[in-house]
């Protein structure tokens, strides 16, 4: 047993009795999931939902742990390229102008927000290595001469801007490589992954000022940078949970820049900013106080905490230099001012009309309801829509469990949309797609919303004047008129 193998056990073995339960409930038939997953897929989100149940880290150290650069290794080229740091003040402007912009105006309470400096921004170019195996490591070259080794497997023009999950205060691109990889792979085209700030110690808009720059820098790049300017309509903005919250965010601060007539200084010239040729999300988290209803109810699917355990065991945290925050704040991503506003909740965003095509999936998991919500709106506007939802499935299923069947259909469903939409080619369409047997079944669109703003709202309201307790949130039953009977 090596070192590698020796770890796993250990880390394992107090998960054992979680196995063996799961696997009987399984064999027995007795266990809801069993109808829909495998038994490694169900024992795999038990054992992370014990994980992810148990005695929380530090922040720091749950940063260290799960954010941390690792080297590359396999059919995958990675490139790392830093986007030099702006200092004309031009994307502080702009998305403080969006901020303002959007902000609710019958809500006279004043809010807060920290325009934080730029910063170089880091990101990962990232492309399928076809001659390589699965123990191969990057070559000793430099880093263009990596960019330039991927582009020579560069089928499309596709190059998609993504943006890592992990509740906005984890992970890394380096994380999610493998993901980044499938989509390169399956379009044919590129990912340019970016290493983005991260919470509590750089809330928002921190995050979404580099997703602006970061695009940018696609469409007008800095002198020295590996590639040339990028085609508007051949970028896709994606990414998974937090980072779908990030891409959308980026989209509508698009959008409010377009009705506004808002330039952008970047680089020494005012710019304009085209919408790109598409977005793609998969299981994107746009309420961030998770008060839908699902966010309870699908808690058995889900390796996820629901809200009601989130909460008891965040008193539990050990407390380190980055959380709790100074001044004090509920949630590591925003101040408590700014959970409604559009940037942050997506929910809230107040159109969508004018938007490139959008292709949205999820599971049955903790985000169901607000994700069915965002497809709803989205069409609403007029919007291009493909909507998928995965039978039984859990949150970001398809980065998990690369060779189940329903990932590799989800994998194809993603990166797919963004081959085609590239092309000009863009197909509406809301579908189940069934566990197992890969069917997939036409929905209407406009059942699919499972609540009224005005009901999400209200809930949400009610939790953050408990502070995020467990009173307030919106739950099963609560839902009323048109919302109740276009419930799934």
């Amino acid at each position: 047993m090596n070192t590698d193998q020796l770890g796993l056990f250990t880390t394992l073995l107090p998960k054992l009795p979680v196995i063996a339960r799961t696997a009987v409930l399984h064999l027995l038939r007795y266990s809801e999931q069993s109808k829909f997953l495998d038994m490694r897929t169900e024992i795999i989100t038990a054992v992370l939902r014990s994980f992810m149940t148990g005695k929380p880290m530090s922040v720091t150290a749950s940063q260290r742990w799960l954010s941390k650069e690792t080297q590359a290794k396999g059919r995958v080229w990675v490139s790392t390229y830093t986007c030099p740091v702006p200092t004309d003040g031009g994307i502080q402007n702009a998305v403080a102008a969006a901020i303002e912009g959007l902000r609710d105006k019958m809500d006279e309470k004043s809010f807060r927000v920290r325009m934080p400096e730029m910063e170089g921004i880091q990101a990962e170019w990232t492309g399928y290595r076809a001659e390589a195996t699965p123990e191969s490591t990057l070559p000793d070259i430099s880093e263009k001469e990596k960019y330039d080794a991927m582009m020579k497997a560069v089928t499309s023009p596709a190059t998609i801007l993504y943006f890592h999950g992990g509740a906005f205060w984890l992970m890394d691109p380096a994380t999610h490589r493998a993901m980044t990889k499938r989509l390169a792979k399956v379009s044919g085209g590129r990912c340019y992954s970016v290493r983005y700030r991260l919470a509590p110690q750089n809330p928002f808009p921190a995050a979404l000022m580099d997703a602006l720059a970061s695009y940018l820098a696609l469409l007008y790049p800095p002198p020295g940078a590996f590639h040339e300017a990028v085609r508007p309509e051949h970028v896709v903005f994606a990414g998974d949970s937090a980072g779908g919250n990030l891409a959308l965010s980026l989209l509508q601060t698009i959008l409010q820049l377009q009705r506004t007539g808002t330039n952008v200084l970047w680089q020494g010239e005012h710019r304009t900013v085209p919408l790109p040729g598409g977005c793609a999300v998969n299981s994107p988290w746009v309420d961030i106080t998770h008060s839908s209803p699902s966010c309870e109810t699908n808690a058995a699917f889900d390796y996820l905490p629901p809200l009601s355990l989130q909460l008891s065991m965040e008193p539990k945290r050990p407390k380190c230099q980055a959380w709790p925050a100074n001044p004090p704040r509920e949630l590591m991503y925003t101040e408590n001012d700014m959970v409604l506003h559009p940037l942050v909740s997506l929910l809230f965003a107040p159109s969508w009309k004018g938007s490139c095509p959008i292709y949205i999936c999820a599971g049955r998991e903790l985000l169901s309801d607000e994700d069915k919500f965002m497809a709803h709106k989205f069409w609403q506007d007029g919007v291009s829509v493909t909507y998928e939802e995965y039978e039984g499935m859990p949150h970001c299923f398809a980065l998990l469990f690369e060779k189940l069947a329903e990932a590799r259909r989800c994998t194809d469903g993603w990166a797919g949309f963004c081959k085609r939409v590239v092309g000009g080619k863009t197909e509406e369409s809301f579908k189940v797609i069934k566990a197992k047997t890969l069917e997939e079944v036409e929905v209407k669109p406009e059942e699919l919303r499972p609540y009224a703003i005005e009901e999400i709202r209200g809930a949400i309201e009610a939790r953050m004047k408990g502070h995020l307790g467990s009173e307030g949130g919106l739950r099963t039953g609560e839902m009323t008129g048109e919302a109740a009977t276009a419930k799934l």
